[in-house]
């Protein structure tokens, strides 16, 4: 989960995810609207009676906060272990990884310590022809083998190379996660070639001097980054509520990069 707002835990049930399956929380900086809902899921996780270890990256002005609220609440009596990872908002670094996922951290420029994330799969193995494996009646024991790049020699001696029986990976994707930022021209190169980019799009140019002073971005401004970097999509999110209707930031940004959608609850996006 990317932060974690008020009602999260809701927009969780409704959209049927398991909670079990959730292990790491990324929070981009302390702005309630991204951080509130925390201590409420960590509650409700322990009534459930988790006991998996939960993982929250995060500024290190969250470490004090987090620490007092499960002191304060539940005197570490939880059921389950909340492990704290400091997240340095001013490094584009490595903030996470496992065998199918790298986490980078990207830093942004907001009114208080802030940073984005970048989620890079790994490359995966090749896919196994079925028809090969069952021309050749290769046994299933062989199967992670093959993937792994090893040849097969049937009983008469005659080697079939590795690229007849499999097909070529799928490519690796890869979505980076940009909120709360004013407009940073050199932010393209951290996200280069990205699938798809969120950015944040709080205001339309007629509240460009709002985007100054509160450290937001227009809409327009979203769409250079995604320009500049480009991806493959932008999905734009955290609107201004003075804004009833979200298509003038559909539309700004359209004009400057053609690939552009609106965010909202529950919307799926493909990466």
């Amino acid at each position: 989960m990317v932060d974690c707002g008020e009602g999260a835990q809701i927009q969780l049930r409704r959209t049927n995810l398991s909670f079990a399956k959730l292990g790491h929380i990324f929070i981009t900086h302390l702005h309630g609207d991204h951080c509130f809902g925390l201590i409420g899921l960590i509650s409700t996780f322990g009534l459930m009676g988790r006991t998996a270890t939960l993982h929250i990256h995060a500024p290190e002005d969250m470490r004090l906060m987090l620490k007092t609220q499960l002191d304060l609440f539940f005197n570490y009596d939880i059921g389950y272990q909340v492990e704290f990872h400091a997240v340095d908002t001013t490094r584009h670094e490595v903030v996470y990884e496992d065998r199918s996922l790298q986490v980078e951290s990207i830093p942004l420029n907001h009114r208080m310590p802030c940073c984005g994330y970048l989620f890079r799969e790994k490359p995966g193995l090749p896919h196994i022809r079925r028809d090969m494996i069952d021309f050749y009646q290769i046994p299933i024991s062989q199967i992670n083998n093959i993937k792994a790049g090893a040849d097969w020699v049937t009983p008469d001696g005659e080697v079939i190379k590795n690229e007849r029986l499999t097909t070529p990976a799928d490519p690796p994707r890869t979505y980076a996660y940009c909120s709360d930022t004013c407009y940073m021209p050199t932010l393209h190169k951290q996200i280069m070639g990205v699938n798809t980019l969120y950015h944040e799009a709080t205001y339309a140019n007629d509240k460009k001097d709002n985007a100054r002073k509160y450290y937001h971005s227009t809409a327009e401004e979203a769409a250079m980054v995604a320009r500049d970097a480009h991806v493959g999509q932008l999905i734009l999110g955290h609107y201004s509520a003075r804004y009833e209707d979200e298509t003038i930031l559909l539309r700004e940004a359209e004009a400057i990069f053609p690939n552009v959608k609106l965010s909202d609850e529950r919307l799926v996006f493909d990466v």
